[in-house]
């Protein structure tokens, strides 16, 4: 099982952690849910699943607020769900109705090193034609979206980061993270259901736990 690493950089990036209900503050380091996304931004198949497995810190730990103004709702399924078997209806959001400005706690100038490897869902296929797409991908910077961090508007930059490589150190920090959110749990589709686990910086190094791990609480 090969494992991928890519570096990634931002000026800002927010990964929010769910208990804060009204204004936006972010952990204080990449989530794996958020990692992962940035994996699945280069390559996303549905016979594969990322799995993240490390995740170094190479920038401190530094914080910014801003206020942003954002939307108060979404479009609601049921309308979605009622469009798409009339085939017609209004699925529009208007801004000036539904905006409210919000500050928010957001990291800046980060940059990691992401260690993850992919699972094969469907067993009767090989690994090598999905390793081959996402190595050529991001050798040539490629995505199929943009990645970002934790919020849309926060893009990130990336490389893939060669076996053997030169690199520098992750930052020398130790520091009890809490608990963190792991990622969500797509079993029931209608609901997910988020999973955490105890995150811990050794080194500027969080080891991230298998996700059928004891240490994975739903």
């Amino acid at each position: 099982m090969k494992t991928y690493c890519l570096e990634v950089r931002g000026d800002f990036a927010c990964f929010t952690r769910p208990e804060m209900k009204v204004e936006r503050v972010s952990y204080d380091v990449i989530t794996p849910s958020a990692a992962r996304a940035v994996f699945d931004a280069i390559l996303w198949k549905p016979p594969i699943r990322w799995r993240v497995t490390r995740i170094e810190v190479l920038a401190p730990i530094r914080w910014i607020n801003l206020r942003r103004n954002e939307l108060g709702g979404v479009v609601s399924k049921q309308n979605v769900r009622t469009a798409m078997k009339n085939g017609k209806g209004h699925l529009g959001v208007y801004i000036e109705d539904d905006r409210q400005q919000r500050a928010g706690l957001f990291l800046r100038d980060v940059r990691y090193r992401l260690h993850a490897h992919f699972e094969l869902l469907n067993k009767s296929e090989g690994p090598e034609k999905y390793a081959e797409m996402f190595q050529r991908r991001a050798c040539k910077g490629q995505c199929f979206s943009r990645p970002y961090l934790g919020c849309r508007e926060f893009s990130a930059d990336f490389r893939l980061v060669e076996p053997g490589a030169s690199e520098p150190a992750p930052i020398d920090e130790i520091r009890d993270l809490g608990w963190m959110l792991y990622d969500l749990d797509y079993r029931n589709p209608d609901s997910p259901s988020p999973r955490f686990f105890q995150a811990r910086m050794k080194n500027g190094v969080i080891e991230v736990p298998s996700w059928d791990s004891e240490e994975v609480r739903g």
